[in-house]
């Protein structure tokens, strides 16, 4: 570790990979750092639970890693944990027509029967294609997703394939998503995935303990109220126990808690935060004492046009053993949602009766006995809303406010939320600070 004649102390608030990421680098250089966590975990949306006889962890929001992740990767070849990355090709399927169909290769997708005809295939691959190999995103974002596909794609293959995919990740906002955002998802997406060996719990876990070995502070179970600027540059944090004074902050909260912890910030920066659009999470999480998907599908998207309850339906048993879970076969149904929706405030009971019939879709013999616990995790920010001309909305890494950084996902745009960006987020934060800027 370099040593540095003008040591300071750096908060962080959030515990999350992108928080974690950056107090790496800050204390890689010398300085103090301290993270502050609400929660009594680390690992922010990315953490896991774990219950009785289950040697991995469960993530509480599905998590998987695509082989482009260069951030995480990087990272972990950093922390020496590459050996501990476990890499497999599960099978994703999309709903037409009655009937669930592989999209899990180049292959597959080509096969699907809403675009049979041999010139919607051949348009198909080429748009895709063009994509894929596409350099530039800019231009993209000037136009909504739902216009540039219909477009090109053509109309068949848009109502089949894409509708109901941006039907079921935003909502009524649908048609507002800028084709930058399914750009991105397209040129950065695989269909091999990975995860880490033991949960995502276990490699954040791994990754806190290395941080602490390093001599930085995670605090768990500690909440900031607020962030005060003081003369002089420095700030003070208010925490229940009292406040308490450092050279530097990082947020690596949503935009929204980020504008009530830091009220002194300039108007314009204060609505940017408030103007930021995104769409909340609910995923019920069931341990089943049968396999639900006998042809072994890991990912189905569902159709909520079909009279399904909720976006997804992911079998992780079908991507990882049962026996890592005591042989329970663990299924996730998730949506997103608008953070005023109805089942962010319906009991888990409530959630379950509307939930399950739509198992018995996927298999026909399942029953409720099959059944054998059941746990509701909710976040009302999970998915920003990237609309037209996105990249004039994102706020500044560093706020206004001396030593006051902001680092979330509604800023790793046109990329898509996930672990991978919120490290990538993460590390240029801590260089922004590092150099000053």
């Amino acid at each position: 570790m370099e040593t540095n004649s003008t040591v300071k102390h750096y908060a962080i608030i959030g515990a999350g990979l992108g928080g974690l990421s950056a107090a790496l680098d800050l204390r890689k250089v010398g300085h103090a750092v301290t993270v502050f966590e609400g929660a009594d975990y680390v690992g922010g949306l990315a953490a896991g639970f774990k219950q009785p006889g289950w040697d991995w962890s469960v993530e509480r929001f599905y998590h998987h890693w695509f082989l482009s992740d260069s951030s995480i990767f990087g990272l972990l070849a950093e922390l020496g944990l590459s050996d501990q990355v476990k890499i497999l090709q599960p099978k994703t399927v999309a709903y037409y027509q009655g009937r669930f169909y592989p999209l899990d290769s180049p292959l597959a997708a080509l096969k699907f029967p809403g675009y049979s005809f041999p010139f919607r295939m051949a348009r198909f691959g080429f748009v895709t294609v063009y994509l894929r190999y596409r350099a530039g995103w800019q231009a993209l974002e000037k136009v909504t997703a739902h216009e540039w596909v219909r477009k090109y794609y053509g109309e068949r293959v848009y109502s089949s394939l894409f509708e109901p995919l941006l039907v079921g990740k935003f909502g009524p906002h649908y048609k507002d998503v800028n084709m930058a955002w399914m750009w991105a998802r397209l040129k950065a997406r695989t269909t091999r995935l990975a995860t880490f060996t033991g949960g995502f719990q276990a490699f954040s876990d791994l990754f806190a303990e290395r941080l602490r070995g390093q001599g930085v502070q995670i605090r768990l179970s500690t909440p900031i109220n607020q962030v005060e600027p003081l003369p002089g540059g420095r700030l003070r944090l208010h925490l229940p126990s009292g406040p308490e004074e450092f050279d530097g902050c990082l947020s690596t909260t949503s935009p929204g808690l980020m504008a009530r912890l830091a009220p002194s910030l300039p108007e314009t920066y204060l609505k940017g935060l408030l103007d930021l659009r995104h769409m909340g999470a609910v995923v019920l999480t069931l341990a089943l004492r049968e396999q639900l998907s006998t042809q072994g599908y890991y990912w189905y998207n569902l159709p909520k046009s079909e009279g399904y309850p909720f976006l997804a339906l992911v079998e992780h048993t079908n991507f990882l053993s049962p026996q890592y879970f005591g042989g329970d076969h663990i299924v996730y149904c998730g949506d997103y949602l608008d953070p005023d929706h109805e089942y962010f405030s319906l009991s888990k009971e409530d959630l379950v009766t509307r939930f399950l019939p739509a198992l018995a879709r996927i298999n026909p013999r399942f029953t409720p006995d099959w059944v054998r616990d059941s746990w509701l995790w909710r976040t009302p920010y999970a998915q920003p809303i990237p609309l037209v001309n996105h990249s004039r909305n994102i706020p500044a890494i560093q706020t206004p406010i001396p030593g006051l950084y902001f680092a979330s996902m509604s800023q790793v745009y046109p990329w898509d939320r996930g672990t991978n960006f919120a490290v990538k987020i993460g590390r240029e934060a801590a260089r922004l600070i590092l150099s000053g800027v």
